[in-house]
């Protein structure tokens, strides 16, 4: 299922770095079609494409995803695409289980367009998304059969570290848009996010549990001591699981939840770290 034809959009030639934007149609390995879109560095080609994965009702062309890859282009080349179920990518969200086939699509194409090292980072639902994809594509956890979608570096913005996790009052909100009917009908019209009516199965690995497997990938944490969504326990839980030393935990104080609270100065602290 998808929202838009795919003739509004490219296919995926995978040319060598681009001089301009390109907005094309991915395709996951399980067949969804994805749009993404790729921008240069502002000043001029580069070695390092950051690769931006939105929270749960984002998209491509949101303004607080257009405004970070505003930020971030002016240390490197950024591709930002839209989860299916969201925007014009085909598909149902499911919530971060099978969004991780989405960015290893987005990371694979951005080390074909020439770059010869892919970063990622990631917001809220997005943040789960970059570090399973971490620990199933990266050194330890992954198959050298698909090193293309690896990534070099991972940024967790917002990032909650486990499941189910219902102990606030967004949270319990967004659980009933996600489980009931009528909450995904409010999420497919209000919302503008086509949501799987299906529960996990299997369930999969979670954020806590995918961490120790990052390593030696670089990994940075950022969390707002003002998260109404997620609690200061979930960075710290994932700081954690990664071990002395291959974490690097920063919590802002103020910052509220995700791209929408990421003020742009944090944002080129991140850009920075991801260039390291």
């Amino acid at each position: 299922m998808t929202s838009a034809s795919e003739d509004h959009f490219r296919r995926a030639s995978v040319p060598l770095v681009t001089p301009g934007d390109l907005r094309v149609i991915l395709r996951t390995r399980d067949g969804v079609p994805i749009e993404a879109l790729y921008e240069p560095c502002v000043k001029g080609p580069g070695d390092t494409v950051i690769v931006v994965a939105h929270g749960f009702t984002g998209s491509v062309d949101r303004p607080a995803v257009r405004r970070a890859a505003g930020v971030f282009a002016q240390r490197a080349a950024v591709v930002t695409f839209s989860f299916r179920g969201h925007g014009r990518s085909g598909g149902r969200s499911t919530v971060g289980d099978r969004e991780v086939l989405d960015l290893a699509a987005a990371v694979e194409w951005a080390r074909g367009l020439g770059h010869s090292r892919v970063v990622t980072v990631g917001f809220s639902m997005g943040g789960s998304v970059v570090l399973r994809h971490a620990a199933l594509y990266g050194a330890a956890g992954g198959d050298a059969g698909l090193a293309g979608a690896r990534t070099d570096a991972v940024a967790a913005v917002s990032a909650p570290a486990r499941w189910y996790y219902r102990g606030t009052a967004p949270m319990r909100r967004l659980h009933w848009v996600v489980t009931r009917p009528l909450g995904r009908l409010v999420g497919r019209v209000g919302l503008r996010t086509r949501i799987h009516t299906e529960d996990w199965d299997p369930v999969p690995l979670s954020p806590v549990d995918a961490v120790p497997l990052i390593a030696p990938t670089p990994l940075l944490i950022v969390h707002g001591d003002r998260d109404p969504y997620f609690p200061l326990d979930h960075p710290r839980m994932l700081a954690a699981a990664a071990g002395p030393g291959a974490v690097e935990l920063w919590v802002e104080t103020g910052m509220g939840h995700a791209e929408n609270a990421a003020e742009d100065a944090l944002l080129a602290r991140v850009g920075e770290w991801l260039m390291r």
